[in-house]
């Protein structure tokens, strides 16, 4: 009985396209303020890089 209660069905949303779960998953946990600064300090050395090359 319990496998009827995993495929339950999602409650639907405006568009019916959006879902969300609250499964974790396997996998690198980075909290996304990290990603960003991450990119920006990438963008800045290419940048950085293109000038002092010229």
């Amino acid at each position: 009985m319990s496998g009827k209660k995993n495929n339950a069905p999602m409650p639907a949303s405006s568009a019916g396209l959006l879902t969300f779960f609250n499964e974790e998953t396997q996998g690198i946990k980075i909290r996304p303020e990290i990603v960003l600064i991450g990119s920006l300090v990438l963008i800045a050395a290419s940048i950085a890089i293109n000038i002092l090359l010229r």
